[in-house]
């Protein structure tokens, strides 16, 4: 069970874009408050996609060092709706902001920050949670897109590169941009107990297909493996911020799972 704790628009998956999207039509009694709540929330989502594109728009731009190329917008487009599909849980928009900001935190740690912004873009821009090859489509969906826009074939090729690593999170030492990308990804594991609690049942949401026990034992490997790891974080700044919590809610949440075991 894994959690790894895109012409005039970008290429399309082809596989991803055959599954079948599921509507849900609910009807609501006129309610002023529900109305007035979800209004808000609305606003609150179109103001975050507005500055995600925003920084998709500066980043692009910044990789294409003064080049030509398409523009950057309809590329914004097609990552946003990737990110926003309707099985993901904890791989959705919040997350890919948050990887941002971390990198945003990290930046001074990286040889070239653009390329792990791009990476951040497309680290998960493929997601299907009942598919193991999720992070080696998005890096082809990265060489496909990036290509197209405009990028310069050594960012491609290191996005790629970047997108791919986060299959194992254990970069080599020395890989700066590795790092930085990695510590960004699971940053999350170093939150606090609520919003590691959050965290935790996003990630069963998103495996809501899989049976408790199935779950609990996959997950708990899943733990294991990273307390087993000498290091989880490969930054200075990772390393001094986030270690020590991070094993402490990994460590919680593992003992809260085998206690929760039958038998």
């Amino acid at each position: 069970m894994t959690d790894h704790s895109h012409r005039t628009g970008a290429p399309r998956d082809t596989e991803a874009d055959t599954d079948a999207e599921v509507e849900v039509e609910v009807e609501v009694e006129p309610d002023a408050e529900v109305d007035t709540v979800a209004g808000s929330h609305a606003d609150t989502d179109a103001e975050a996609d507005a500055g995600l594109r925003g920084r998709w728009h500066d980043t692009l731009l910044a990789a294409r060092a003064g080049a030509e190329g398409p523009d950057p917008l309809p590329y914004a487009e097609n990552l946003l709706a990737r990110w926003a599909e309707p099985q993901r849980r904890y791989h959705s928009t919040a997350h890919l902001r948050a990887v941002l900001d971390h990198v945003d935190t990290l930046a001074a740690h990286a040889d070239d920050v653009q390329a792990v912004r791009l990476a951040a873009w497309f680290h998960d821009a493929v997601y299907r949670p009942d598919r193991s090859e999720n992070e080696e489509r998005s890096a082809a969906l990265a060489e496909r897109a990036l290509t197209e826009a405009g990028a310069p074939d050594a960012v491609v090729a290191e996005v790629a590169r970047l997108v791919r690593l986060t299959v194992t999170h254990a970069p080599a030492e020395g890989d700066r941009n590795g790092e930085v990308l990695c510590d960004a990804d699971l940053a999350v594991l170093a939150g606090g107990p609520q919003e590691y609690a959050a965290y935790a049942a996003r990630v069963r949401e998103e495996y809501g297909f899989v049976p408790d026990d199935a779950f609990r034992e996959g997950r708990a490997a899943v733990l294991r493996q990273l307390l087993d790891l000498p290091s989880l974080f490969r930054t200075p700044y990772g390393a001094a911020e986030w270690e020590e919590r991070a094993r402490h809610n990994l460590a919680t949440e593992l003992e809260l799972l085998t206690s929760s075991a039958p038998g």
